[in-house]
């Protein structure tokens, strides 16, 4: 993975400048849309978690039901650039359906082939990463590409709600465990569902801990 001078705010900006759109958000990452609409790319503040999914990625290159990666890069202050695909969200029941398959685990070779090998990938980083959680295949996570393929976004995810308790308890802990992560504080799901009094109380415990 490349390395970026720039964090994740500066990298959006200039996406935006080259024309790239806002097409989507989630808990940890934005995502704009290319001019020529064929790719996307995800901007992340902070995410151990995607990192997994970028793994199971290398692991099975071509595989349908993962998406083309054209570009990685690790940001300044923790985040992550990934540019790939572009991937409209799938309707609801085709989420539900491979969501179903995936936990069939049967009929479907390389929709299988990815399961294994997410399995591999859980183990490694349930070992390493701490606040892992595991497997997330939430409707959001799988997405329709332009070729109509069903196409999983991300299969993993942090236990965030214990990250984020802990920076409260004692944010030196959290600084130990993703020293270059100073954004940790700037993923959309804070400023979407966080009251001022909540952001108010992070940003205080992270800034009185030194890093």
């Amino acid at each position: 993975m490349a390395r970026m001078d720039k964090n994740w705010r500066q990298t959006l900006a200039d996406y935006v400048l080259l024309g790239w759109t806002p097409c989507g958000f989630g808990d940890w990452a934005v995502a704009v849309r290319s001019p020529d609409g064929l790719r996307a790319a995800r901007i992340c503040p902070f995410d151990p978690a995607y990192a997994a999914f970028l793994e199971l990625c290398r692991r099975l290159p071509g595989n349908p039901y993962l998406p083309e990666i054209a570009l990685t890069a690790e940001l300044s202050g923790g985040g992550s650039l990934v540019v790939m695909e572009y991937l409209a969200p799938a309707a609801s029941d085709e989420a539900a359906e491979l969501k179903r398959r995936w936990s069939d685990g049967g009929g479907d070779p390389q929709l299988a082939a990815v399961r294994a090998a997410a399995d591999a990938v859980d183990a490694d980083f349930r070992a390493s990463t701490p606040w892992w959680d595991g497997f997330d295949l939430n409707p959001g996570n799988v997405g329709r590409a332009l070729d109509g393929r069903p196409v999983l976004l991300d299969v993993f995810c942090m236990d965030g709600a214990s990250l984020y308790a802990q920076i409260l308890a004692d944010a030196s802990v959290v600084k130990a465990s993703f020293p270059k992560a100073r954004d940790v504080l700037d993923i959309p799901f804070i400023a979407r569902q966080s009251r001022p009094e909540e952001i108010a109380d992070l940003r205080a415990a992270w800034t009185v801990t030194p890093a």
